[in-house]
């Protein structure tokens, strides 16, 4: 198996990981230090794995791209819920190099926009989000498929992927969803019309926000990645006409993260019993 390596932080557990691989059998055909653009990947890669936390999962996207390459998460961070195994299980190689582990097919966002700078990667795993840049609160409209919202004023938007349900879209009141569902969710950031409410939209819509300010600019954010853009800018939102190919190992399901990682569900009331 061919497997490129990428990870933002140098530490002994990566190398580690780096003479564990290599005594497997494994040919390690790409590292982070060699990794500049998606060029870097060689076309021949069977794998691409992710060493870090939720962050360095999602630059993951901007090299594999379209690619089909699968994408597998070794978690070196704090929460890694994008992630499928911790660093310090040593059971995660012999799974992956024995193929014990399943491909997700995962939505991606595709963003349309004359302010996009001409070689930003315009896809986004998690949310699109629009966020003020100063004071002044966001006048947003949002059409669907040609239909107009009633007008969002609020500190931003989110436009979150199934994936991305459980990252900025739940923090801002958003609803959690499967992943492998084919919607997305539009929830407001700091709303002042207390009366809207975040809505579940077909993963397929047509989705367009335009947005004025006295600000006169916003930040658009694609997972973690931005730019800036002036009042008066229309961002056309649509599914990516590929998906992220996303390994889960040992069988693991959202369930179980939401339950482990987020604590969903625990109660201290019941913690001595």
């Amino acid at each position: 198996m061919k497997i490129a390596l990428y990870n933002r932080d140098r530490n002994d557990g990566i190398e580690a990981v780096k003479r564990q691989l290599r005594e497997k059998g494994a040919t390690l055909v790409c590292y982070q230090e060699d990794f500049s653009s998606a060029e870097d990947l060689p076309s021949d890669t069977d794998l691409f794995l992710s060493l870090g936390g939720d962050g360095t999962f999602l630059q993951s996207l901007t090299f594999v791209r379209d690619r089909g390459i699968p994408v597998a998460g070794i978690n070196f961070g704090h929460l890694g819920f994008l992630t499928t195994a911790r660093a310090d299980d040593a059971e995660w190689i012999d799974a992956l190099l024995s193929g014990r582990y399943t491909v997700e097919e995962r939505s991606l966002l595709r963003v349309t926009c004359s302010a996009l700078p001409e070689s930003f990667y315009p896809f986004a795993l998690n949310e699109v989000s629009l966020h003020r840049r100063g004071t002044s609160m966001l006048q947003v409209s949002v059409r669907i498929d040609g239909r107009e919202l009633p007008t969002y004023w609020a500190d931003g938007l989110v436009v979150a992927t199934p994936t991305g349900s459980t990252a900025y879209n739940l923090s801002v009141g958003g609803p959690v969803v499967m992943p492998t569902s084919t919607v997305m969710v539009i929830a407001p950031i700091a709303p002042h019309n207390l009366n809207v409410r975040p809505l579940v939209v077909p993963m397929d819509a047509a989705v367009e926000l335009c947005f004025r300010s006295r600000g006169n600019a916003a930040l658009l954010t694609l997972d973690n990645r931005s730019f800036e853009i002036p009042s008066g800018t229309t961002v056309s939102l649509a599914r990516g006409r590929y998906g992220l190919r996303y390994v889960s190992l040992y069988h693991d399901n959202f369930i179980h993260a939401l339950q482990t990682k987020l604590f969903w569900g625990e109660d201290r009331r019941n913690a001595n019993r």
